[in-house]
């Protein structure tokens, strides 16, 4: 049998960091439709006859009707091809949901928080959906595969392994326990990051996200395509997002002043088809406010600057002088050097020295 999986979709997402861009959120949002629209006409092209997506279809708390009715209208056009859904964190299988109120078309199946089994001549289609916006024990251990002749599928929403208290509020599985259950396949969704044949004959995989989000999903994103037979099981991915987000580095420690640094920034080489996101390293000679700075750049592909410098003075040789700059940097660094200093107070000492030192100049 041949499929597609997607996961995490998240239609109508906000996009916040790229709303306050003009209309990038906007654009972004548009995006998402042709992606998903590519994956529609794969599977037209190729004669797909299942497509899974592992949740996150949609954002319950930002869906549009229509987002919806365009969902379904693309449905639509693969009458062919059975549609497995199942609801994740971010689109709950709740009361108002478009799950629970919309007529979606005949070929869309949508699963619940009751462990359900779709038979197909092909495969038996098994699914767990959430039912609110976390999920702390889907059930799946206390389950057992009806027919093991026959081809079955898992689609899910969660964490494999996860230990963290946030993991383990979005239905943390133990990946020995789902390997022991003998499925054909598992196709899992939550996690933004791709993860498949990292180990031989796997058969559980998450597909990414089919665009990334943010800066915190760098790298491809797309589709997952497999035919399972079996005893085989063949995957590869597809990337389908033709924006990306990227990371830039800029050392500025020969940079002496904001209107340098801006130059600097504007001067960068970026791509049309890329969000990138500014990390500055190095010794910073001069105080820096990134949400200043961000405002006086050109270019609306740069999203973010992050400051991660270090302040550039020698303050222990500094605080030696018996000056009153000498005694205020003393002063400071009594406290710099405190107990219970996080970062967050280290920063705000720190720009408080660069502050006073340019007053006592």
């Amino acid at each position: 049998m041949k499929f597609v999986h997607i996961a995490d979709m998240h239609f109508d997402s906000p996009f916040v960091n790229l709303s306050d861009k003009g209309e990038l959120g906007d654009l972004r949002r548009l995006e998402q439709r042709k992606v998903f629209k590519k994956v529609i006409e794969y599977i037209k092209e190729n004669n797909i006859k299942y497509l899974f997506i592992s949740g996150d279809l949609y954002e319950q708390k930002y869906i549009k009707k229509s987002t919806i009715e365009y969902i379904n209208k693309l449905f639509k056009e693969i009458p062919e091809t059975k549609v497995f859904i199942a609801p994740g964190n971010h689109d709950p299988f709740i009361k108002n949901s478009y799950y629970n109120q919309f007529e979606w078309n005949e070929n869309v199946e949508i699963f619940n928080s009751s462990i359900k089994k779709i038979e197909t001549d092909e495969a038996d289609i098994y699914g767990y959906g959430f039912d609110d916006y976390y999920c702390t024990d889907c059930g799946i251990e206390n389950f057992e595969i009806d027919n093991k002749e026959k081809t079955n599928v898992l689609v899910l929403h969660g964490t494999l392994d996860g230990a963290s208290i946030e993991d383990k509020q979005y239905n943390s599985i133990s990946k020995k326990m789902l390997k022991n259950k003998e499925f054909d396949y598992i196709a899992m969704g939550h996690i933004h990051k791709l993860d498949y044949n990292t180990e031989e004959e796997q058969r559980i995989a998450y597909p990414s996200s089919p665009i990334s989000l943010g800066f915190d999903e760098l790298g491809e994103h797309g589709m997952l395509v497999g035919e399972i037979e079996k005893d085989k099981i063949n995957l590869k991915f597809i990337p389908l997002d033709e924006e990306e987000f990227v990371e830039i580095e800029l050392d500025i420690t020969d940079i002496y002043s904001k209107e340098d640094l801006i130059e600097n920034i504007n001067d960068l080489e970026i791509k049309e088809n890329q969000y990138v996101k500014i990390i500055l390293i190095g010794n910073r000679n001069f105080e820096i406010n990134t949400y200043e700075i961000i405002k006086l750049i050109t270019n609306d592909r740069i999203i973010k600057i992050k400051n991660k410098t270090k302040i550039a003075y020698d303050l222990e040789k500094m605080s030696s002088n018996n000056t009153l700059k000498g005694l205020f940097v003393k002063k400071m660094l009594e406290n710099l050097n405190g107990d219970n200093v996080n970062e967050e107070k280290r920063k705000i000492i720190e720009n408080a020295i660069e502050i006073g030192l340019d007053a006592l100049e």
